[in-house]
């Protein structure tokens, strides 16, 4: 059951972050999210690799350019 595809509800309460800031990081800093007709799913494990790399940091123009550095 792990395994599951999760909801933006369910990925929000997840990472302790509102609905809102579910949609603005999918767009902004490509959070992991499939589009499954008009809904957006999330894998737990993609999610959590992506936080682990940075993808959550509050300020992705600073982590862009100490990688391009």
């Amino acid at each position: 059951m792990e395994d599951r595809w999760l909801s933006v509800d369910e990925i929000a309460a997840y990472l302790g972050i509102k609905r809102d800031t579910v949609y603005k990081w999918i767009s902004e800093k490509q959070m992991p999210a499939h589009r499954m007709g008009r809904l957006w799913k999330f894998r737990k494990d993609e999610v959590d690799e992506w936080v682990r790399s940075g993808g959550a940091n509050t300020s992705p123009s600073e982590n862009e350019k100490s990688q391009d550095e």
